[in-house]
């Protein structure tokens, strides 16, 4: 995944009570200071705010769990690094059938739709932003599997 300025997945944080996702410009005793990657407007949260970073986020597969991260980059493959094709305000069986094509082994038992929504939403930040996207070698390898699943599902 490319980098923009620096910013890195393990500095992008979700804020509770706060929509979107930051970078974590700072840490101070009694908090952090982020900026948001949706207006750029900075903020102070205090540190008995749940804050979670994207890196330590982990999805809940059959036989195990999967980093946020590795989701990103499946996300990033299939939408050839634009946003996600589906609105995250889409019905639930379109979310899960959507995110069943990315992962397909996610645990629909433990993964609910309001979690697809945020996951959908967060790639498209992370997309607009240009935090996660194509290199130009990939996309061209990304261009090329889907044309292969698609040939190969025709049949």
């Amino acid at each position: 995944m490319p980098k923009k300025d620096n910013m890195t997945l393990d500095k992008i944080v979700a804020i509770a009570g706060r929509p979107g996702l930051f970078e974590m410009v700072s840490q101070s005793r009694s908090g952090i200071i982020a900026r948001s990657l949706v207006d750029g407007k900075r903020i102070s949260s205090p540190i008995n705010n749940q804050i979670s970073v994207m890196t330590e986020i982990q999805i809940f597969c059959i036989g195990g769990e999967m980093p946020l991260t590795e989701v990103f980059d499946k996300m990033v493959a299939y939408e050839k690094g634009t946003v996600a094709r589906i609105s995250p305000k889409a019905n639930k069986i379109d979310l899960e059938a959507y995110f069943f094509e990315i992962i397909d082994n996610y645990d629909e038992e433990r993964v609910y739709p309001s979690d697809i929504k945020k996951i959908i939403q967060w790639h498209n930040i992370l997309v607009s932003s240009k935090v996660i996207g194509l290199s130009e070698k990939k996309n061209k390898k990304a261009t090329a599997e889907t044309s292969t699943k698609e040939n190969d599902s025709e049949q």
